[in-house]
């Protein structure tokens, strides 16, 4: 098998919806816009997100969408508002919403180390 060349997408996230810019760059990092796709083989592409903190979600979602991590002990669920996430660590709400958009499968891991987020 040939080796693969992957190009950099360089995207802005100024003004634009997280979910849409998030299935954008799922799409990318899959390869899913090349003509050579094929499900079993990562032909996925290097993203680089500029200006994270300039995403916007659509209606009351900053206050109202929360997010969810857990130390699998009792009582260990911890949740965030987005709004707060975002002022603290802007690049995790793309991150976030990028990593469950792509297959859950052992090529995950790989594709999102080809994803660099500057807030």
């Amino acid at each position: 098998m040939p080796a693969v060349t992957r190009k950099t997408h360089e995207i802005d996230a100024t003004g634009k919806v997280v979910g849409r810019l998030a299935t954008q760059v799922a799409k990318i990092l899959i390869g899913k816009h090349r003509a050579d796709y094929v499900p079993h083989v990562d032909h996925g592409e290097f993203v680089v997100i500029k200006n994270a903190k300039k995403a916007e979600f659509t209606g009351k979602k900053w206050e109202q969408k929360k997010h969810f991590r857990s130390s699998n002990r009792p009582g260990g669920i911890k949740a965030v508002s987005v709004g707060k996430l975002r002022q603290e660590r802007p690049e995790k709400v793309l991150e976030h919403a990028i990593l469950y958009m792509l297959p859950k499968n052992k090529l995950q891991k790989n594709r999102m180390k080809r994803l660099k987020i500057e807030a």
